[in-house]
Formats: structure tokens, sequence, C-alpha cells
């Protein structure tokens, strides 16, 4: 069902001529009364430049590229392959390039749905998701309404490393409860398409590395834990602890924190704390890995002699910091090119799903057998 200007105007109790204005800023409008409107436009993902099903007629040249934080080199080589993927410029002839829009939400769900609203005015030809998604019902709900009104209109859908949202939580008839309307759409309907990254069988990898040199007292620092990456990961960790007949990581030595140096630096103090007789930290990812490796300095303690540290994803850093970080290497650039390869349509699987390389680790100075 297309969402009309008459719809709009209803929505913020005013005529249809103010939301005219509004949009076209031509007219002073009371400020209040724009607010009203605007909020109006972005709650039933009002586009302005006409219709969702024309965007696949009317598409433009843009692909937008969203990311969690794109001083995160674990974004940065994702976006900076798909940008190369999709508009390289040596290429010849021009016809067929795209150009990338990166969109930083600081992982805000909310940031996350407002630029998926202004890429779809911009009638984007494609839009790319990088990284983990919320477990929050209500937000998946919004954007699986979201990516499906985007898919209907004829904009390439990519899921880059993160899973597709549970269709269960947009309701029987798929609509989004932010928009108070649904897409229509004859036939059956454009599906999403999921690069995704092997998180669950890294971890499982990286657990059964530190099993095999004989750790078993492993303080676990995790990501945020209502993001999806961190749910894969753990669920890797722990099938490696049960195949080894291992109990669960017991709760104080499995501490959430975010996927920063700092979050890495305070998890290891409060995990030294729980349990000084520790003797591996596994990190959220790499850049957390650093500040376990400061924090345990600080404590007089050496890596890996008295602890051991591993991150994950491999970035660049990885390699050279001292010790080398023994960490999961994830194809970030690959699967990045794999998504740029989708947003332009030169790739379309036919399950929906490019089938994910596997992560596998990297052993390097940082991890050794347990002291005594």
């Amino acid at each position: 069902m297309t969402v009309t200007l008459a719809d709009v105007a209803a929505r913020a109790g005013v005529s249809a001529a103010t939301v005219s204005r509004v949009l076209n800023g031509n007219y002073p409008v009371a400020t209040a009364t724009r607010s009203r409107v605007l909020r109006a436009v972005e709650e039933l993902e009002y586009v302005v430049n006409g219709p969702a099903s024309s965007l696949a007629a009317a598409s433009s040249d843009l692909v937008g590229v969203l990311v969690n934080d794109i001083a995160d080199p674990f974004f940065g080589i994702i976006a900076g392959a798909v940008q190369d993927t999709i508009g390289p410029v040596t290429s010849v002839p021009a016809q067929g390039r795209k150009l990338a829009v990166i969109c930083n939400t600081g992982g805000s769900p909310e940031r996350e749905l407002t630029y998926l609203t202004l890429l779809q005015r911009q009638r984007a030809a494609a839009v790319v998701l990088t990284g983990s998604g919320t477990d929050d019902p209500g937000h998946r709900a919004a954007l699986a309404a979201r990516l499906r009104r985007l898919a209907a209109g004829g904009v390439r859908v990519v899921l880059c490393g993160r899973p597709l949202p549970a269709e269960e939580h947009g309701g029987a008839d798929g609509a989004d409860p932010a928009a108070g309307t649904a897409p229509e759409v004859d036939g059956p309907r454009p599906r999403p398409v999921e690069v995704p990254l092997d998180n669950e069988g890294g971890a499982r990898a990286l657990t059964e590395h530190l099993l095999a040199l004989g750790h078993r007292r492993i303080g676990h620092l995790a990501g945020p834990d209502h993001r999806s990456t961190t749910r894969h990961r753990l669920a890797g960790h722990r099938a490696a602890m049960t195949a080894a007949g291992l109990p669960p990581t017991p709760d104080h030595l499995l501490i959430h924190g975010t996927f920063h140096r700092d979050s890495g630096y305070a998890g290891a103090l409060r995990l030294l704390d729980a349990d000084p007789g520790l003797t591996a930290i596994a990190a959220a990812n790499d850049t957390a890995a650093l500040g376990v490796c400061a924090a345990l300095r600080d404590r007089g303690l050496r890596v890996p002699q008295d602890v051991s540290v591993t991150g994950f994803d491999d970035l660049p850093f990885a390699a050279d910091v001292a010790p080398g970080l023994t960490t999961v290497r994830l194809p970030l650039r690959e699967t990045g090119q794999a998504a740029g390869r989708v947003a332009l349509g030169a790739e379309v699987p036919e399950d929906g799903v490019v089938p994910p390389e596997p992560a596998r680790v990297v052993a390097r100075d940082s991890t050794a057998p347990p002291r005594g």
C-alpha cells in the first residue's frame, strides 16, 4: 500500500498543502507544525520523490553502506571492499559503477532505520547493512518491514555479517508497527541476500585451541549481550566446552562489554579480581584484546607466560603487536567484495545466501600452555 501525501497530512493533523510546504521548504511553517509533519513522514516512511514501487525504474547510482563504527577497522575493511567492488575508478567503461555512501550508525537502531528511509528517498540502487544486528524484538520487526519495503521497490538489500531479521516478529502481514501500514506486493516478496561471517565456527575453533593447550580456567570477555555477533560467538564457545565434556563458563568468568579497548581493559581487571588464578582471557575482538594485554601488564602479569590472551577478527595490527595476537581470521575483505557483487546484481544466490568462507584460528605468541 503506497503512502500518500494525504496519509502524511492525516497522521500529522494538518492539510496536504502544509505537508507540501514543509517538504519543499518554500513557505514559512511554525516549528511545532514542521516537527509534526517530519515525524509523520518518518513514521510512515513517505518517499518524497515518488512511490516506492517506482524505485526499480528510476533508481540512482547510490549504494548505501551502513556501518556501526567507521573508525573501527572491522567496518572500514568491509566498507572499503564494498566500495572498491561497486565503483572501481579504473573500470572501463564507466557504466555500472555505483557511488558508495557510508552511513555511520554509531550502533543506534533508530539511526539505522532513519538512514534506510533516507536512502529510499534518494532512490538508492542497493543498501548493504554490515556488522552485528540487535536482538531487540521491536527493532527487528521494524527493520524487517523496512527491508521488505526497500526490496519491494527494487532496491537490492544485502545483509553482510548479520542475520536476516526474524519475519515472525513483524506480524502475519509484515506490518511495520512504526509505519502503521505495510507494503502490498504482488507475487513472491523479494528477499534480502545474506553474506554471512562464520562467527560461531571461529569462536568454537578458538576455544578448542585454548583447551588443546591445557587451559580450563578461561575468562570470557563477550561483546554486547543484545548483539547477534555476540550470541553467535558465545554459541561457538559453549559448543566447544560441551564437546570437551566441560561445564559451561561460570557467570563470574563471563563479562559483557563493548568491542573497544577500554572495555577490554576494564573487563580484564574484573576477571582477575573474580579469579586471580585464571590462565586465559578470550576477548570480544582484537581491539578489546589490546586493552586486556594492557591491564595484565599493569597488574604485573606477562602474556602468555602468566595469562594467555586471544582476540577475534585478525585486524591488521594483530600480527604486529608484541606479543603477536592469537585470533580468529575472518575474511572481511572477501566478504565485503561478495556484498558488493550482490549489490551490483553481479551475484544472485538462488537460496538468498552467499556461502561463507570458513573462519580459522591464527595462532601467534599471545597463547601458550598454562604454567604448572
